[in-house]
């Protein structure tokens, strides 16, 4: 059965069925013109949004309808594990194709549900429109941090150390071997397919107070710097032997693939104890040191006892 079989109303309640009971904070959710939440005492609301669209962001060649579902949800849940907030609750929009089969929205809802629960993130609400194509999945997702627990891009001074969790690259390499064999099962596949929001890192982060600012990597090392930098007012010099580099993948995968979705951070050496302490909380995360911001604003790159200019991540328009 196709989502134009069925019908707006049907696909909705079938949509409502797929998704667990809402928490107390929620007083409307889904069923009404829009949701209605308590808000959590002393705190701020963060809000970001995020789309994945057919063509653009996956492809059905090598993508299931389960892998968009998830991704849809983990790219906006590293947008704020990157503020250092605790997700709350998420809006979902679908665009879809008349043909589409409803069998792939069920799988969609169910990947992106699962995700949610792990995340604790409740889905309240939303929206359904018809396209002739392409699929959009489009996602609004709120969050909440105290006030002085805020992570930010423009926090950064001259001196302060820049650190990444994780490895970077992954997801370029996972693409490319995706590209080339639809049916790739490596670890660097599923990162492109299924990338891990570093949620528990980033609330940590913000909680101790470890960072000074913070972004996460979705368009590449190279981008994720130069956001840190531009909004700072700083430079920076990164270390090309110390950026923490998938197997398989190379150091341009890394600085200019994009879709980690690792954090990347500034941490002044005054502050780094309250990082050691965020480490021995998440200690099966790697943490690696690549770099420092600097007084000078040029973004620089050391390499093999040469210093060159950093190559930019992934821009969606432009150069």
């Amino acid at each position: 059965m196709t989502v134009a079989e069925l019908g707006e109303h049907a696909l909705i309640a079938r949509i409502r069925a797929r998704l667990p009971a809402a928490p107390a904070f929620v007083v409307v959710g889904i069923g009404d013109d829009a949701a209605v939440l308590e808000p959590e005492r002393n705190a701020l609301e963060v809000i970001t949004t995020d789309s994945q669209v057919e063509g653009v962001h996956f492809d059905f060649a090598f993508c299931s309808a389960a892998d968009v579902g998830h991704k849809a949800l983990a790219v906006n849940l590293s947008d704020i594990a990157a503020m250092g907030a605790s997700p709350r609750i998420a809006l979902l929009s679908l665009v879809l194709p008349p043909a589409w089969p409803a069998v792939d929205v069920d799988a969609l809802v169910d990947s992106m549900a699962a995700l949610a629960a792990r995340a604790k993130v409740s889905i309240v609400g939303g929206n359904i429109a018809r396209s002739p194509g392409p699929l959009v999945v489009d996602l609004t997702v709120t969050g909440s941090v105290h006030r002085r627990r805020v992570l930010t891009r423009s926090g950064g001074r001259a001196g302060d150390d820049l650190y990444v969790t994780g490895s970077l690259g992954g997801a370029a390499l996972g693409l490319q071997l995706l590209q080339a064999n639809h049916g790739d099962t490596s670890t660097a596949a599923e990162r492109y397919r299924r990338p891990e929001p570093r949620l528990r890192f980033g609330i940590l982060l913000g909680r101790n107070r470890a960072a000074r600012a913070c972004v996460d990597l979705s368009d590449g090392l190279g981008d994720g710097v130069r956001q840190i930098g531009e909004a700072s007012g700083v430079g920076a010099v990164i270390d090309a032997s110390a950026v923490p580099i998938e197997r398989g993948a190379t150091l341009v995968d890394a600085l200019s693939g994009g879709e980690d979705y690792e954090l990347l951070f500034a941490v002044s050496p005054k502050l780094r104890r309250r990082l050691d302490g965020v480490r021995r909380l998440t200690k099966d995360l790697a943490v690696t040191r690549i770099g420092r911001l600097t007084a000078d604003r040029a973004f620089l790159l050391e390499r093999d006892g040469r210093t060159e200019k950093l190559p930019r991540g992934f821009v969606h328009f432009g150069h």
